[in-house]
């Protein structure tokens, strides 16, 4: 869900059906009366528990006892053209032929959408937004769309939300209108009427997509998107990849492997970092390339999405899903009847302390690139990876029992996490974390 990847509360069947979009998918079409960046969980950050039965999707690195792979701070092949951890830019697939790894797919990716604000960069001297061209008698519209997104995103974001009140108003309606294009994606396969979805719905929708960002927006709250990316250098790449996760949610419950898991993560979280740094911004003082920026906001969606799974293991198996590698179960000597089980072994908690130790260093990826964002917004963002993150050591608390114990941070955690994040959101960027290319 930004680099501020927050969580969004699960609604009720009448909630979602207040947003309205799904039947109009499903059917074809749709009025204005129809309604994150997040990853792909929805759980209230100051409202107690999270509610079951929804996960996020995303997960980065790789277990096990293999320590190729550089998120685990071994021999791990860098990339000598940014501060990301390329693992391999090739794999051997099952034929025993060599083809393109997923990262190497996900960091061409980076490298497009850091090229485009570079040039906008370039033209415009400052990463700024266009100025409004609005057709007579259209202004009302569009300000009550925006409004209508901000309240989406107040009533299941509270805090994100709050981070947003910081920005420029221009940036914070943007962020809200992409917040909510990214809810009503996520709900097609995770809400109440997602049995009713299928791959020619995600086509309808993905074409409705294609519309707004040529100005034609189906109904209100497309506009708010429409209107934004033509004030943001924001492509629409990311946002066809996260209807391509979903799309990988309809056909599949089981990833061979780290690669396989890496690319669905990145369609299902990832984008979201790419969608949102255009607008969030990057500081006028930071020394960092906009390539690493970049990619640090992909490494937060990652190493979030890697915390959901890790979180929703006994949600997902009793779904009949396992977002975990199989190659990497099969090097800890567990199979899937073992997840199913449910019984915490040692043989697991060794298996979840390297699934642990690898997402905690995605998030120290993550925490270099966080700096170098536009002042204001930075303070969602570090809500968004401090709150998070101790979903981890809540995991740790429950003896990695992640079967039948959810792991949760306490709303007096939070509540003491915010100032924490807002002390460092003050925090310049430093003229060497991040070094100019």
């Amino acid at each position: 869900m930004s680099v501020a990847l927050l969580w969004i509360v699960p609604p009720n069947k009448e909630a979602s059906n207040s947003l309205g979009f799904l039947e109009s998918i499903r059917d074809g079409n749709g009025g204005l009366d129809s309604p994150w960046f997040f990853p792909r969980d929805h759980n209230l950050i100051l409202n107690g528990r999270p509610k079951k039965g929804r996960r996020q999707r995303c997960n980065s690195g790789s277990s096990g006892a293999d320590f190729r792979h550089s998120y685990w701070g071994g021999s791990g092949m860098e990339s000598s053209r940014t501060n990301f951890p390329i693992f391999s830019s090739m794999v051997v697939n099952p034929t025993g032929e060599m083809a393109v790894s997923s990262e190497q797919k996900v960091y061409d990716v980076v490298q497009k959408q850091a090229a485009l604000v570079k040039k906008h960069l370039r033209s415009s001297g400052e990463l700024d937004v266009k100025p409004d061209i609005v057709l007579p008698g259209t202004l009302s519209l569009l300000s009550e769309a925006y409004d209508r997104c901000g309240e989406v995103c107040a009533e299941y974001a509270k805090t994100f939300y709050l981070g947003t009140l910081l920005m420029t108003p221009e940036r914070r309606r943007a962020i809200w209108a992409i917040y909510v294009w990214c809810r009503r994606t996520d709900e097609l396969v995770d809400g109440p009427n997602a049995s009713h979805i299928t791959p020619t719905a995600l086509d309808r929708w993905e074409s409705r997509l294609e519309d707004l960002f040529q100005g034609r927006p189906f109904d209100m709250l497309d506009a708010a998107l429409s209107d934004t990316v033509t004030k943001f250098p924001v492509d629409i790449q990311p946002f066809k990849d996260m209807i391509e996760g979903m799309r990988m949610d309809l056909r599949k419950s089981r990833y061979k492997s780290f690669d396989e898991l890496y690319l669905y993560c990145y369609y299902v979280a990832g984008t979201v970092g790419l969608m949102s740094v255009p607008v969030m911004g990057i500081a006028p003082e930071s020394q960092a390339t906009t390539e690493s920026v970049y990619n640090a906001a992909l490494s937060l969606g990652i190493a979030n999405q890697l915390t959901n799974i890790l979180r929703d293991v006994g949600e997902d198996a009793r779904r009949g899903r396992i977002y975990l590698p199989q190659d990497e179960l099969a090097q800890a000597g567990l199979l899937d009847e073992d997840i199913f089980r449910g019984k915490v072994t040692d043989k697991w908690r060794n298996f979840m302390k390297d699934q642990i130790k690898r997402a905690r260093m995605v998030f120290d990826q993550a925490e270099k690139g966080v700096t170098e964002l536009s002042s204001a917004s930075r303070w969602p963002v570090w809500a968004s990876l401090l709150l998070y993150r101790q979903i981890l050591d809540e995991i740790e608390a429950n003896d990695y029992n992640n079967f039948t114990k959810r792991a949760y941070v306490s709303k007096a955690k939070k509540i003491v996490a915010l100032p924490l994040a807002y002390a460092r959101s003050l925090v310049s960027p430093s003229r060497t974390s991040l070094a100019k290319a």
